[in-house]
């Protein structure tokens, strides 16, 4: 009835427009016109209402039998078939080109989307990795050695060293990192002929590094150091923010003195002083009783008490044991080990000026005695560097052997740091220092020997007396941030404590490179 209706509607309409319209027209014409077209273009629009009656009818009637019309149809079956393919195409992993277009695209757009999510994970995953780069160079030059003396001329070497340090996800409050440390390098340097020449411990260049001692034309680079730490905040199930104390666990393969032994105006040999025996404590290592392996390092196990309750002054409590001689390589399990323990300060006097001071004992089960033989071995220490100013830092060091038959059982060194702030050169530093390696009684009643050649043909001997003293001075001058060279002159007075020696004055250059 409702289609019915609005067809009478519709065609009352038309009729009523098209009267009106012709009556217009009638009304407007001029006269004797022919009013035969006027009944004649009516005629004409009820004719073309009337097929779009029947046209309507047709399609409800379609409409009602579920039958679109023939084009619809068309389209509709066309659509589906569309939508068939990309169907087909999604369910697929591989992007083909005879899929559709949109499908590839939206696989292409789901693939980088993948890709980047996976990249994302692995940069979320070394999030706070810390690297760093140094390359030194040294050359030096010595004057004063015996005529004949092997490889007495002057000597270059280079030292590359890469860390990196990567914080592992935390267990609780229990924070964790992976440190690694790399290294390489080619040269010798001084070491060797005045190690020849029966010297205690100088070591005039400690940068110089070729892996185990390796052919002079290999460059290797090592694994020196792996290791990893633990930190966790005390007391235990404790509120963290809270906490002002902390356990460390450290273990892997490292370099002692990272733990024990530091010094913040002696301790680093590529930027401050250059002989060994002003780099760490005389008596561990240029004596030789940590025993570490060919290239300097070793396995170890350190457990550190921390506290900073009383903060900027703390106090740490540290021990650690680790591979020594043959259990420094890994030839075997801390078989009579290296055992050290340290207690350390950070404190303030001068008016708030920070100072740091470490007293550590050793025991080695395997030092090396003056006849080659392995043994029990026994000693104490103490390091210090305290500020005195806005750009001077003095330092001391003091070692002892308590047990054991080594060449010198005490030894001594004293030295200052100046920031060149004072002559208008802040990146600049002055390092001034002295040392005094006393020669044991076992080496006295013993004797002294050397070798000029380096190869059994110009060994000599010797009644050592008194001391071996050295001193040493570099200039530090900053080119850029990250470039640096460090003229150093170095003097030594009675090698090995042999009255006759000759002393010996080195003159040198360090360039380094740190990224």
């Amino acid at each position: 009835m409702m289609a019915v209706d609005r067809k009478l509607k519709l065609r009352a309409t038309v009729l009523a427009t098209a009267a009106l319209f012709a009556c217009g027209t009638a009304a407007a014409a001029p006269a004797g016109r022919d009013e035969g077209k006027l009944l004649k273009l009516v005629q004409q629009l009820t004719e073309r209402l009337d097929r779009l009656e029947q046209r309507n009818a047709e399609l409800e009637r379609q409409v009602r039998q579920g039958q679109p019309p023939a084009e619809l149809g068309q389209r509709l079956q066309a659509l589906e078939q569309q939508q068939t393919r990309l169907n087909q195409g999604l369910d697929s992993d591989n992007i083909s080109e005879l899929e559709p277009e949109i499908t590839a695209r939206l696989k292409a757009v789901e693939k980088d989307t993948l890709d980047m999510k996976k990249a994302s994970k692995k940069i979320d995953a070394l999030d706070g990795l810390a690297v760093g780069v140094s390359l030194t160079t040294v050359i030096q030059r010595p004057s004063g050695l015996p005529r004949g003396t092997a490889d007495g001329n002057s000597q270059l070497n280079y030292r590359a060293d890469v860390t990196a340090e990567l914080p592992l996800e935390s267990i609780g409050d229990v924070e964790q990192k992976l440190f690694a440390h790399f290294r390489l390098g080619q040269g010798l340097g001084l070491n060797g002929p005045f190690s020849n020449l029966g010297a205690f411990a100088s070591a005039p260049n400690a940068v110089a590094f070729r892996a185990s001692g390796a052919s002079p034309d290999d460059s290797v680079a090592i694994l020196g150091q792996a290791w990893y730490q633990a930190s966790i905040p005390l007391p235990f199930g404790g509120f963290k923010p809270r906490s002002r104390e902390t356990l460390e666990l450290t273990f892997g393969k490292m370099d002692l003195f990272g733990f024990f032994d530091q010094n913040a105006a002696a301790g680093d040999e590529s930027r401050q002083f250059l002989n060994s025996v002003f780099v760490h404590n005389p008596m561990l290592d240029a004596g030789g009783q940590i025993g570490v392996d060919a290239n300097g390092f070793q396995p170890g196990i350190v457990a550190s008490y921390y506290d900073w309750s009383a903060k900027p002054e703390t106090w740490r409590v540290s021990a650690g044991i680790f591979g020594t001689r043959r259990g420094a390589n890994y030839q075997r399990y801390f078989s009579s080990p290296l055992f050290m323990a340290q207690l350390e300060a950070s404190m303030k006097f001068f008016g708030g000026l920070t100072g740091n001071y470490r007293a550590y004992l050793w025991r080695n089960g395997q030092g090396l005695e003056l006849d080659g033989s392995l043994t029990q071995q026994a000693g104490w220490g103490v390091s210090a560097d305290q500020r005195l100013g806005d750009g001077v830092t003095v330092f001391g060091r003091y070692g002892q052997q308590t047990k054991g038959r080594v060449s010198f059982d005490r030894a001594l060194t004293l030295g200052a740091e100046l920031s060149g702030s004072y002559w208008d050169r802040g990146g600049d530093a002055l390092g001034v220092a002295g040392a005094w390696l006393r020669a044991s009684d076992d080496y006295r009643t013993a004797g002294g020997s050397g070798d000029l050649n380096g190869d059994g043909t110009g060994v000599f001997t010797f009644t050592p007396v008194g001391a071996e003293k050295v001193a040493e001075i570099y200039y530090r001058y900053r080119i850029t941030k990250q470039f640096e060279l460090s003229p150093d002159f170095q003097y030594i007075w009675k090698l090995g404590a042999n009255p006759d020696a000759r002393n010996a004055s080195i003159v040198g250059l360090r360039a380094q490179i740190t990224f």
